[in-house]
């Protein structure tokens, strides 16, 4: 038999293993396709090696299919694309009277309303950004908050507060703790920056970890090309590292299409880590270090100039120089200023870009409540930004929605541009920021860095308030006040879809309507085929089998028509379908003629089943009829929440 292409290779795996719905999650090593099965009794493990380019097979806790070194990556990924899914995420389950499908219609047509959005570049790179950080929102919090605490004490310790010989362990263990995600915060940026690019993860880690600059020489540093200086560690930064593994999913993509099956897995991680390594050590650190290296002039003239304009500008600039490394500058400067005259004047200005960022979630919060999402990440991160760690905030919040990074950096700078009018506010030692820098604050001028963390607090909060919030969030924030104030008050009418008897869902033979997965209805056995809406609302979808249409309700209810049981076999032969997505519709428009014989031969059941499958928007049902109705008969009614 003629090798198959990696599609048919992909859909003939898939059938061996029971099916795609038996198919739970695709993953694969440097030989093997590995599946997670629902049913194992499904799988047919003769027919898996009799697929040409199966060079065999093992079914342990999960079903191993053996494609051999270079060609078992692009087929697990031709087999993830065929499902829709990502490597490693739940396939749903493929029949549409399963809960989980339905749940997937629902978000693809939301997919489909933003879709009708108008793209931009811009939006896409922040919806990039924010797919790489959400995932480490939870190791941000919670190191956050030890990290927080260790700041305090350390801070406390370094005042004279706190006695270092008791102290000094409990720090150790938290600072070991805080170290295992913001000493390899490059690593794992690469790592989500990869799956995000469609890049290999565990290369994109080596790409982030190359800003590390481990293993480098110090007496024989590598040098920057701009300036003839020795690189030095975490030159280009976050976004270096994110540009860095962009780079390398390009790379590799192309590599995988002209590098031979048998040679892929030796030649193109080999090509793609020498290419884009070597353009991150030679080409990306030195342009952030020549950068850092001329700024420090710039710095020198604002500080020069001293005042609220040199607070100004700091606040407002640092947390974009943090984000492309550039911030290593600053240090040199800190340590000159503490030894010439006990304090750095600079830190306690610096730390107000921090502040900025807990104003402007603050602002988020207040606008944007019906967003749960968001309400829940600001909860989570507000507490540790408080205390100086930004990372959370910046990365999972104010950065991936754009504008309110940049109101959120206005308010850093309004906090240091108070500082700066106050004056003499230093701190005896460089240490994290944030409330937690105040024991460090030098000659009881702890107020003034108080006042300016209020003042960045309310600039942030403010410039958010009014100008930071996002259009289409407003838009998807009025629209669920819309909603709710529209649920609170609606009661919808059900209809019977057709002439025949009215059963509740429970007594369906299909077990999965019975046991009210997918929603709560009733069904009718008809006695004829003429099949209407059971309510007022729009045609939301149509499935491609024809067995099934969606409608949404005025009042935001999701209603499915689902006509006959396992009907999806019928490849829609049965079905004459007389409206369209999109159409209105009244409870007596006709959706469908159906031919019940058809369906009788097949051995199919024909039962015309309704259900709400968004049941968390319903306050109380009744089913108010059973037995013997016409078509067009109110049979049961639901109040929304």
């Amino acid at each position: 038999m003629a090798d198959l292409s990696l599609n048919e290779l992909a859909k003939e795996i898939f059938s061996g293993a029971g099916g795609m719905d038996n198919v739970q999650n695709v993953v694969h090593c440097m030989t093997r396709v590995r599946m997670t099965i629902r049913d194992e009794n499904k799988v047919n493990k003769e027919q898996l090696q009799k697929i040409p380019g199966v060079l065999g097979v093992v079914d342990d806790e999960q079903l191993q299919v053996i494609i051999g070194p270079g060609k078992v990556n692009k087929v697990a990924q031709a087999m993830v694309d065929i499902a829709g899914v990502e490597l490693g995420e739940d396939l749903p389950e493929a029949s549409f009277g399963g809960k989980d499908k339905v749940q997937a219609k629902a978000e693809e047509m939301k997919a489909a309303q933003k879709a009708k959005q108008k793209p931009s570049r811009m939006k896409r790179v922040l919806k990039d950004i924010s797919n790489i950080f959400v995932p480490m929102i939870p190791a941000f919090v919670g190191t956050g908050i030890v990290a927080g605490i260790a700041s305090v004490i350390t801070n406390m310790i370094t005042a004279g507060t706190l006695d270092a010989a008791v102290w000094q362990q409990y720090l150790d263990v938290m600072n070991i703790l805080k170290n295992g995600l913001f000493s390899y915060l490059v690593i794992y940026t690469g790592v989500n920056a990869a799956r995000v690019f469609g890049a290999n993860p565990t290369m994109g880690g080596v790409i982030g970890a190359v800003v590390m600059l481990t293993g480098m020489n110090p007496e024989a540093p590598l040098m920057n090309l701009f300036t003839g200086e020795p690189l030095s560690a975490g030159q280009g930064g976050i976004l270096g590292v994110i540009f860095a593994v962009w780079l390398l999913s390009i790379v590799e993509k192309k590599l995988h299409q002209v590098v031979p099956d048998s040679l892929d897995i030796i030649i193109t991680p080999t090509i793609s880590l020498l290419v884009i390594g070597l353009a991150e050590i030679f080409l990306i650190m030195p342009l952030a270090g020549f950068i850092s290296n001329n700024m420090v002039s710039g710095i020198t003239w604002v500080l020069n100039i001293g005042g609220a304009f040199s607070g100004f500008v700091l606040g407002l600039l640092f947390l974009p120089m943090v984000m492309f490394g550039l911030h290593q500058i600053l240090t040199p400067i800190h340590i000159q200023m503490i030894n010439e005259t006990g304090s750095t004047l600079l830190l306690p200005i610096l730390a107000m870009a921090g502040a900025g960022q807990v104003g402007a979630a603050l602002a988020l919060w207040v606008r944007l409540r019906k967003d749960k999402e968001l309400s829940e990440m600001i909860k989570g991160a507000l507490p540790v930004g408080i205390l100086g760690i930004g990372e959370p905030l910046i990365y999972g919040i104010t950065l991936p929605l754009g504008r309110p990074f940049i109101t959120a950096c206005i308010g850093g700078g309004i906090g240091g541009a108070v500082i700066g009018a106050i004056g003499g506010v230093g701190s005896i030692a460089v240490g994290p920021s944030g409330a937690a820098l105040i024991p460090l604050i030098a000659n009881g001028r702890w107020w003034g860095y108080v006042l300016g963390l209020l003042a960045a607090y309310a600039g942030g909060f403010v410039a958010t308030f009014f100008f930071g919030i996002p259009k289409e969030k407003l838009a998807e924030e009025k629209a669920a006040k819309e909603m709710t104030t529209t649920e609170s008050v609606t009661t919808e009418i059900f209809s019977s879809v057709a002439a025949g008897s009215i059963h509740p869902l429970e007594e369906a033979s299909d077990p999965v309507f019975a046991e009210k997965m997918m929603g709560d209805g009733y069904f009718i056995e008809p006695k004829d085929g003429k099949i209407y809406s059971p309510v007022k609302g729009k045609v939301s979808t149509i499935f491609p089998t024809k067995h099934a249409i969606g409608i949404t309700t005025d009042s935001g209810l999701e209603v499915l028509l689902h006509m006959g049981i396992d009907t999806v076999d019928l490849a829609g032969k049965p079905f004459d379908i007389h409206v369209q997505e999109g159409q209105s519709l009244q409870s007596d428009t006709l959706l469908a003629d159906v031919d019940l014989a058809a369906i009788k031969q097949a051995g199919k059941g024909t039962s015309m089943l309704v259900m709400i499958t968004n049941m968390d928007h319903v306050s109380s049902h009744a089913l108010e009829k059973k037995g013997e109705v016409l078509s067009g008969v109110e049979v049961m009614k639901a109040t929304t929440i």
